[in-house]
């Protein structure tokens, strides 16, 4: 690992240290939420995450005004030293607003157009997953140890989770059943935490749809890192969000792909 890129992953733990002093005293407080979805789909937003964001931003400023910063509220800002700093502060809004610890920070950084370092940070269980050099650690405040996930040969014996089914368009709902109901056991409601639990080795699978670039950019280190799978529902990258399937072992990745397929 090269000077510039070792600097900006030890920068990383900054920008989430941050990002959780501003965050952390909003969880499980009544706060005004901001509905910025369309008709019919509740999008919310919290001074919370716009704080987190601003706090965030102006730190990349400082030390590094040079990169790129594409992020959830307050959109892309150019760059031109082929870094990208990629920013969601909360995900997991409706998870933050409901007062459950599903939500996280999430922290992507981006040589090239390729995810080299990812963080996912929950304060409020003083965890933090990171991930870069092809190695995924979870950090408490007085240990880390390297993640891995665990062994799964088939559906059958696989732990599947998703945000919501709900989210998914009808015909994409019909696929998700089809895998979960080959599944032992299902969960719902853990946004990027699911993620988190496949490099734990705690859940198998994770598929989800209509992700955004900050969704899933931070996570695909973290996923691949453990010696997980993540790709979108054709098995090609998923950088741009959109369909996600993330697993654990290759066989019920397999699977899952075919059945999503149709």
């Amino acid at each position: 690992m090269d000077n510039a890129l070792s600097d900006r992953c030890a920068f990383a733990q900054k920008l989430a240290d941050a990002a959780r002093t501003v965050i952390r005293p909003y969880f499980r407080r009544r706060l005004d939420v901001v509905d910025k979805g369309s008709a019919g789909f509740f999008d919310p937003v919290t001074e919370a995450e716009r704080a987190a964001e601003q706090a965030t931003r102006e730190l990349i400023h400082r030390a590094y005004p040079q990169d790129a910063i594409p992020g959830e509220e307050f959109g892309h800002e150019p760059g031109g030293s082929g870094f990208e700093w990629v920013l969601d502060p909360i995900d997991g809004t409706r998870a933050f607003i409901a007062g459950q610890p599903l939500w996280g920070t999430l922290i992507a950084l981006e040589r090239n157009g390729t995810p080299v370092a990812g963080i996912l940070d929950q304060p409020f269980l003083d965890e933090r997953f990171t991930a870069s050099s092809g190695v995924t650690e979870l950090r408490r405040a007085n240990d880390a140890h390297i993640l891995k996930v665990r062994a799964c040969a088939r559906l059958e014996d696989a732990i599947i989770t998703t945000t919501h089914p709900m989210h998914f368009k009808a015909s994409e709902r019909e696929l998700y059943w089809s895998v979960e109901k080959r599944c032992r056991l299902s969960r719902y409601g853990g946004d990027c935490y699911g993620y988190a639990l496949v490099a734990m080795g705690f859940v198998d699978l994770v598929i989800e749809t209509d992700l955004m670039r900050w969704d899933i950019a931070p996570l695909i280190p973290i996923i691949e890192g453990a010696g997980g799978l993540i790709t979108n529902w054709d098995g090609k990258s998923p950088l741009a969000g959109g369909h996600v399937l993330a697993a654990g072992d290759a066989r019920v990745h397999a699977e899952a792909l075919e059945i999503l397929a149709g």
